[in-house]
């Protein structure tokens, strides 16, 4: 058996792959900064060219107190958020002083064939100077006209009360639509600060 060896020694002296061997990994698309935002709505950039989509939450910063960050799904291009859901949500939280702790399903943020949207960080962000939350959301084969469209998410925030909170959130869009565009919001309030990224993945 003949063996191959590279004639590069280090991998830092690869300049170019072989065009069979994809280079993998996450190609940012697009991202906004939210200022006193009502919304943050994706309604480009989502599309065939990947298999699936992942936002990137960063510091979500709410202006009223004990909000809750959600999303929604379009088909239409943004005209309409209102794809119908079923998920399911459980959440871990511990309480800074070490007084109490939990990890439980969580059925007040599971949606059942509802258009309503998803929250994705729930019990409450909290809106002092140094409170936030973060996510990953991932968003599987939205092209797809054949299969339904399938999401998960973990989040992770310090809540008003105050507690470290770890939330996930799974489910599916009940659509065999494309769905092209995905829209953020608070449940109260407007998103004061925060910046969210639209990555496709290879």
């Amino acid at each position: 058996m003949a063996l191959n060896f590279a004639n590069n020694n280090s991998l830092s002296a690869i300049t170019t792959l072989p065009a069979s061997i994809s280079g993998g990994g996450m190609t940012l698309i697009s991202e906004q900064t939210a200022s006193s935002s009502a919304s943050i709505s994706f309604t480009s950039g989502i599309d065939d060219t990947y298999d699936s989509y992942v936002f990137k939450l960063y510091n979500i910063h709410p202006a009223d107190n004990s909000a809750n960050l959600r999303f929604n799904l379009s088909v239409d291009g943004g005209s309409n958020y209102n794809v119908t859901k079923t998920s399911s949500a459980f959440a871990a939280w511990h309480k800074e002083d070490d007084s109490g702790t939990s990890l439980a399903y969580n059925t007040g943020n599971d949606l059942a064939q509802s258009t309503d949207p998803q929250r994705i960080l729930f019990g409450g962000l909290d809106n002092a100077n140094d409170g936030n939350g973060c996510a990953t959301l991932q968003l599987f084969n939205p092209s797809s006209t054949t299969f339904v469209k399938h999401f998960m998410c973990t989040a992770v925030k310090n809540s008003y009360h105050p507690y470290a909170w770890n939330t996930f959130v799974g489910g599916y869009g009940n659509t065999t639509s494309a769905v092209n565009a995905v829209q953020f919001s608070l449940d109260s309030g407007n998103i004061d600060s925060g910046v969210i990224k639209l990555y496709g993945i290879s």
